[in-house]
């Protein structure tokens, strides 16, 4: 376990402090307060972006709780153990996953896992990270029109690289060869960066990045950025979303707090409460900075929708009957 020290801790460290402020006395009172340090769950191993939320958004908000924020990484099976261990967990809001991902969205809809979305209850989320289509430069596809024209002159040959099978970069493409009528060859690698070392090496035709990864690629004139799987990013404004070019998508690696199902509300307000005040303060905005993360509240409620609407939509690509195997997106 990993204790968080507020605001001294640097995003994607492996070791924290503790520090157990008092709530100030005007919060609102919601009926409930913890007994016990809160466990947030993360399945993956430290300095990943499912650890750097945990660890941002830990250190933000230990000064308005009044026991320890702990931060504790159960990596494994493509973050479905931590999940699987939190859907199980006591619903007594002492036990929190880091959800939004593959491991919520993606992954139990390609093979069968020992929980389901509806065993999560939202608290809210903490950011989101828009997803990018990019081309090779010179390759003749930089555009969403020049990709569907070839795709439907030779159908399952155009290829593209994600970080893994199951996860939310091979989802998304999945929901845009099913809105756009194409047959596209899937292939994966361990992680979004070798995916895109094989776009550039000319082994794949397309992959996804971050916009922050793309913005830079564009400027190294090596790709074209053509478009975005959720609405426009603000790195890179004259990107079209795919929705702006008439394909109904919107899919992207968002990052957040869950608790498990039957956690009473004023459990889950009080989490909220407290959360929001740690996004709203200035040691969160200058934490997210330095991780290039980008802040995305979204309430319980919202956040839930927003993680059924994603899942919904790849579940109904997958309709057709592909099935998937492990993944290592985060």
């Amino acid at each position: 376990m990993t204790f968080v020290m507020t605001k001294r801790a640097v995003v994607g460290a492996l070791a924290f402090g503790l520090a157990a402020a008092a709530v100030p006395a005007n919060a609102q009172d919601s009926g409930w307060e913890p007994s016990k340090p809160i466990q947030i769950v993360v399945g993956f191993a430290p300095g990943g972006g499912t650890d750097q939320t945990a660890r941002l958004i830990a250190s933000a908000a230990q000064e308005f709780f009044p026991v320890p924020l702990v931060v504790v990484n159960r990596p494994g099976a493509s973050g479905t153990l931590a999940a699987e261990i939190v859907a199980n967990a006591e619903p007594d809001g002492h036990t929190l996953l880091v959800a939004g991902g593959s491991e919520s969205t993606s992954v139990p809809n390609h093979r069968e896992t020992n929980y389901s979305l509806d065993q999560f209850k939202g608290v809210l989320r903490v950011n989101r990270e828009h997803m990018v289509i990019v081309t090779k430069k010179g390759s003749g596809l930089d555009s969403i029109e020049a990709i569907v024209e070839r795709a439907k002159e030779n159908p399952g040959q155009l290829a593209y690289g994600s970080s893994g099978p199951g996860g939310v970069l091979h989802s998304a493409f999945l929901v845009f060869a099913d809105k756009a009528d194409i047959d596209l060859k899937h292939i994966p690698y361990q992680g979004g960066s070798p995916a895109l070392a094989a776009l550039l090496g000319g082994h794949v035709d397309m992959t996804i990045i971050t916009p922050g990864d793309a913005a830079a690629q564009v400027a190294a004139g090596t790709i074209n950025a053509v478009a975005t799987t959720s609405d426009r990013a603000e790195q890179i404004p004259d990107v079209p979303s795919l929705s702006d070019l008439g394909y109904d998508v919107n899919l992207e690696n968002m990052k957040g707090l869950v608790a498990p199902a039957g956690t009473p509300d004023e459990a889950t307000e009080y989490l909220r409460e407290r959360f929001e005040k740690a996004m709203n303060s200035e040691t969160f905005a200058t934490l997210a900075d330095r991780a290039k993360i980008t802040p995305g509240y979204l309430s319980g409620p919202d956040f839930e929708a927003a993680m059924t609407g994603m899942s919904d939509s790849i579940a109904a690509a997958l309709g057709k009957g592909e099935t998937s195997g492990e993944t290592t997106t985060q």
